[in-house]
């Protein structure tokens, strides 16, 4: 009972320490791949930003900028969270103490994860790179990731919907065929001479 205790009493101090890594992968533009002492792969998700997907106009950009930054470079990180897929939601900081983020968001290539964040100097951040043009607010009809999502999402549900239609349908057409072809049997099959 006291080492479970102890456990759940250092687990926020676990959760919240900095931890210092190498950068030696990228993924997209908010979600990197780290090298843990031990040899151990961690992939991250930074926390409060959220990049174009890579089949988004301006993917390639965000991806390209993030691995500009970090690749190949030690950074420090703090989990934060960890999302849907399993993934730990990480602050990520370099170059003493530059907050990747945040240097994503000004140069235009991510917006402001507001649903999941209260920082609102990164919004601030976001509407100056918006204002000035910078990375994927050059086009006047940037669609923000989790609008893409929705509608990729959407999508997908509409072409299972459909699948399944077709093959109700296919079903319903062979079993008609099937009735059809019992239906159009003769009911004295042709005897052959000689037989009776």
């Amino acid at each position: 009972m006291r080492i479970l205790l102890s456990a759940l009493l250092c687990l926020p101090l676990l959760l919240f320490s900095q931890t210092t890594a190498k950068v030696i992968g990228i993924t997209d533009g908010d979600t990197i791949t780290v090298l843990l002492d031990g040899n151990i792969q961690k992939k991250l998700r930074l926390a409060e930003v959220d990049c174009p997907e890579n089949r988004q106009p301006f993917g390639k950009n965000a991806k390209k900028f993030t691995s500009d930054q970090v690749f190949a470079r030690q950074i420090m990180f703090t989990e934060t969270n960890k999302d849907r897929y399993g993934r730990s939601v990480a602050k990520v900081y370099y170059d003493n103490g530059k907050y990747l983020s945040a240097e994503i968001i000004k140069a235009g290539y991510g917006w402001w994860y507001y649903s999941y964040s209260k920082n609102s100097d990164l919004g601030k951040m976001q509407e100056l790179a918006k204002n000035k043009k910078r990375g994927l607010w050059q086009d006047k009809k940037a669609v923000s990731p989790w609008d893409f999502r929705k509608v990729q999402r959407e999508n997908a549900k509409k072409k299972r919907l459909q699948k399944q239609l077709e093959q109700q349908a296919q079903k319903v057409k062979d079993q008609d065929f099937g009735k059809d072809k019992t239906m159009s049997r003769p009911e004295n099959p042709i005897q052959i001479k000689g037989q009776k």
